[in-house]
């Protein structure tokens, strides 16, 4: 039995960079969320000041899209798998 600690590490290297990649993308989307909800919730307490809104659809559209690219990641992994 031999193995082939090239490609062994090569799936290694490849499979902890998208790991920490996808990681990071998801707490992105996480903390686009949050601070999309604190600009809301902060412009609601301010009385009638809109000020926040623009901010809050521009974090809560970038969470969406961090979350999309999440399940994209997800879903071609998956496909590589059954193919």
């Amino acid at each position: 039995m031999d193995i082939d600690w090239a490609a062994l590490g090569s799936v290694f290297g490849v499979s902890l960079a998208v790991t920490v990649a996808l990681v990071g993308l998801f707490t992105l989307g996480i903390v686009g969320l949050s601070k999309g909800e604190a600009a809301t919730s902060g412009a609601s307490t301010a009385g009638t000041s809109t000020a926040g809104g623009g901010t809050a659809t521009a974090a809560r559209t970038g969470a969406y899209v961090c979350f999309a690219l999440c399940a994209a990641a997800v879903a071609y992994g998956i496909y590589l798998i059954v193919a």
